[in-house]
């Protein structure tokens, strides 16, 4: 059977059947990092959400037939002053950031994107860019700032189904006597003494936030292409503002075809952000939580929903997984999966679906046949799960628990005289002990039998 996939569009605000421009070249856009601080969870879940629909589109079109460009925002307001903060330049924090960025990537399994780009390495597109909206009448020039003017663009609000005035009434827009009018948002804006310029036609300074993906994209994909997405804060003013931009430098009636964004992750259901002091940073969790229980976690609700975090979804997912590796095996050959397995993630990237078709795949190899175990392992691989051996899995738990197996065997002998003098409260404390420390103990056939839960 061959499947259809379906995303839900958020300029139609419909669930629409996925058909590409071109199924040779797929594109997709994706807001990656403003690198000034480490990034949290919530960072993380459109990183893993975006990256399950890359592996979808390469296993549906082929691998060579999507390009997938996610960018790095490494000139911005909140970089220079946490270079401040920091007390470090600019060129050091962005680096260190960067660095820290792409091993999280490595730690929750990633796809590498086929292209990576840098804001400052295209300030030249900018500029250019910058440049054709004025000549055309979409942007004006006033005291060394540019600005793109809102009300020449007529299809403003489409991506956020909202009016222009209920928009400026409920966000927060930049307030400036050079504009024309509130709305409008800055393309290019002079720079202080101590912080990033370029040379341009108005005078040294640095790009407004939203033209870096406008070019970006231009560049890597065209002047119109398939997929846009991002987490849901960034729809308005960002992607509604790479819309007006793009479409009026470009002369297109259409900038992305489709729009996908994904909820937030919450604390008590108040929205996880920097701003607000309730972050959990993914390398917090490096020490003591390996990435796939990470990942699964991220998983754990669609992406359209919010996902309220709590330390018994870690747990819940990291059993999950000790579970699964008990029917673990290597994989030698990549196989194919058949589409009625990954129809969850057709139908709108459904993760929670998905999860539930490798429980009931595991029921099956959990009977011992080897091709239901290749199955179920190809299975999670597929969206980066059970990507270690069972031995890196185990160590990775022992690491954790701060224990060897040396030190198991002795409290283990020491358990078994306690039983034999019958002492059994001893015996009760030392098994309790092991049990602390993650190692679960069964007397049977007259040994004493041990495993991490």
């Amino acid at each position: 059977m061959n499947k259809d996939i379906y995303l839900t569009n958020n300029l139609s605000n419909k669930k629409e059947k996925f058909v590409p421009l071109d199924k040779e070249n797929i594109g997709m856009y994706v807001c990656g990092p403003t690198v000034y601080d480490n990034p949290h969870i919530g960072n993380a879940r459109p990183l893993v959400i975006f990256d399950i629909l890359y592996k979808v589109l390469k296993s549906k079109y082929g691998n060579k037939k999507i390009n997938y460009v996610r960018n790095i925002t490494d000139v911005d307001d909140k970089i220079i002053k946490s270079s401040k903060e920091k007390n470090i330049s600019i060129s050091e924090l962005t680096n260190n950031v960067i660095k820290d960025f792409n091993d999280d990537c490595n730690y929750l399994n990633l796809d590498h994107p086929t292209h990576q780009p840098k804001a400052t390495d295209h300030i030249d597109l900018m500029i250019k860019m910058i440049s054709s909206l004025i000549k055309k009448g979409f942007a004006y020039e006033i005291n060394n700032h540019v600005y793109f003017e809102v009300s020449k663009f007529e299809d403003y609000g489409k991506l956020s189904s909202k009016k222009l005035e209920d928009l400026i009434a409920g966000s927060r827009v930049e307030v400036s006597e050079n504009k024309k009018k509130s709305e409008d948002f800055v393309l290019w804006k002079p720079s202080k003494n101590d912080e990033p310029s370029w040379d341009s036609p108005w005078g040294k300074g640095r790009p407004g936030w939203h033209l870096e993906c406008s070019t970006m994209s231009k560049k890597y994909l065209g002047d119109t292409f398939d997929i846009h997405g991002g987490g849901i804060d960034l729809i308005f003013p960002h992607h509604e503002n790479e819309i007006a931009q793009s479409r009026c430098a470009n002369d297109t009636k259409v900038f992305a075809n489709y729009w996908i964004h994904n909820a937030f992750i919450t604390m008590s259901n108040e929205k996880m952000a920097k701003s607000t002091g309730n972050i959990l940073k993914i390398k917090d969790f490096k020490e003591n939580v390996d990435g796939q229980v990470l990942k699964l976690a991220l998983m754990s609700a669609h992406y359209k929903q919010p996902l309220d975090w709590n330390e018994n979804l870690l747990e819940e997912c990291k059993t999950t997984i000790d579970k699964w590796y008990e029917v673990y095996l290597q994989v030698k050959d990549k196989i194919v999966l058949d589409e009625d397995i990954l129809s969850p993630l057709y139908d709108d990237l459904n993760t929670p679906g998905y999860i539930a078709n490798l429980h009931q795949l595991y029921d099956k190899a959990k009977k011992r046949n080897e091709n239901d175990k290749v199955l179920f392992v190809s299975a999670c691989n597929f969206v980066g799960i059970l990507n270690k051996t069972k031995e890196e899995w185990i160590q990775f738990k022992k690491k954790k628990l701060s224990i060897n197996d040396d030190d198991i065997l002795e409290m283990i002998t020491l358990r078994n005289k306690a039983r034999k003098d019958k002492n059994y409260k001893e015996a009760d404390i030392i098994r309790n002990k092991l049990l602390d420390k993650g190692v679960l103990i069964e007397d049977k056939d007259g040994k004493t039998i041990w495993k991490f839960k």
